[in-house]
């Protein structure tokens, strides 16, 4: 089933994201639904947060951009409580991007090349995978959802007040997606 996205400003992206255990009910039903709800959205992330579901759970399928980068041919990860440490002495990359929790923006954001990541998959099978480049960046970039954090808090200061009246916008509920999207409890869904 196509879940609504929850759009920046929604008290659901900002809330404390529970772990997950093996009796959570329905959540292979969740997870299926993410996948479909991320494709309709043609995104390549997304975490449960996005869509409106306060538990640790990331789904990420970065495989429509092997063409250009062949690192992620068939890099598809399903991430139950993923554990993030990032690589300090790794170099820094600033590169845009974007989240479907924050349609139409697209801004640079600085984030080390190199990461450790612990997680559990679907079947309840334990991961450790030493992970680089692009998909290193995706997958800070879904996990920061789990610690409340968007990737628009990662941006300077000043790129960030450029687009303050896009942001008010998305708050207010005036924004046009070509995907269903759940705004701020107390605006209109459009």
């Amino acid at each position: 089933m196509i879940l609504p996205i929850y759009i920046y400003g929604h008290p659901v992206l900002r809330a404390h994201n529970a772990e997950v255990t093996p009796d959570y009910p329905g959540l292979q039903e969740l997870i299926n639904n993410m996948k479909e709800t991320m494709y309709n959205s043609q995104g390549i992330g997304i975490a449960a947060p996005q869509v409106g579901v306060n538990i640790k759970v990331v789904y990420i399928d970065v495989d429509v951009l092997a063409e250009d980068m062949p690192e992620l041919k068939d890099r598809r990860l399903v991430l139950i409580n993923p554990v993030v440490t990032v690589d300090e002495s790794a170099p820094t990359v600033s590169r845009e991007e974007g989240c479907l929790s924050v349609p139409n923006i697209h801004e640079n954001v600085t984030r080390r090349e190199r990461i450790h990541l612990h997680w559990t998959d679907e079947n309840w099978e334990e991961h450790d995978e030493d992970i680089e480049g692009y998909l290193a960046r995706v997958v800070q970039h879904e996990c920061d959802h789990l610690d409340s954090t968007l990737f628009i808090d990662r941006i300077s200061p000043i790129r960030k007040q450029l687009i303050r009246s896009k942001l008010n916008n998305m708050v207010k509920g005036k924004i046009s997606c070509s995907y269903r999207i759940k705004v701020a409890p107390h605006n209109r869904k459009r």
